[in-house]
């Protein structure tokens, strides 16, 4: 009902928050493309990056800025209010869409892989220890990439190549095995 987010409104209450899903890099020397991974559980900025900027205060120190793409974000919110705070929000188009970078005055910037919320668990878990890695060169589009290919838990219909998979447009694993189409060049139909 319309009076009762009014009323959390107005008396500056939220709803309880639930803990940051995080995977973070380990302190090392060696440099990354990612700096860890963030699986959200929804799509509403204003509500998920407090308990984001909760988690990192402690190792990160305190977050003032975050920028985002907005094509994977409804509403991007100017500012959002944490622990008495403001929190800075921007959004750059150029930016990479699966990527949030995180800036602190104090310590620096990190780049977090985004995980889309209606990804399934064991996708998930694969993304967020596959972005923690030390000295991994792969981009956050091209994790992605690597698990809508392999066709497993990634369910964003706003991907193009989600509409492509979902039409029969691709008849290879990325492991070069059929996938059962019989439109492929099969040994008992003439192709050697």
């Amino acid at each position: 009902m319309t009076t009762t987010s009014l009323d959390r409104a107005v008396a500056g209450t939220r709803a309880p928050t639930r803990p940051a899903r995080l995977s973070l890099m380990p302190n090392t020397l060696l440099a990354s493309q990612l700096d860890g991974a963030w699986w959200p559980y929804s799509r509403d900025l204003e509500a998920e990056l407090p308990a984001l900027a909760a988690a990192l205060d402690e190792p990160w120190g305190r977050i003032t800025r975050v920028s985002v793409n907005p094509s994977r974000w409804p509403v991007v919110p100017r500012t959002v209010a944490v622990d008495g705070r403001v929190l800075h929000v921007g959004w750059f188009t150029e930016q990479d869409p699966d990527k949030l970078i995180l800036l602190s005055y104090t310590v620096g910037r990190w780049d977090l892989l985004v995980i889309p919320p209606e990804t399934e668990p064991a996708a998930a878990a694969r993304l967020m220890a596959t972005a923690a890695i030390p000295g991994s060169v792969l981009a956050a589009g091209v994790l992605m990439a690597n698990e809508s290919a392999i066709g497993r838990g990634i369910r964003d219909a706003s991907r193009p190549e989600a509409t492509w998979e979902g039409e029969g447009g691709a008849c290879m694993s990325p492991f070069g095995d059929a996938m059962g189409r019989t439109a492929l060049p099969l040994p008992g139909n003439g192709w050697r």
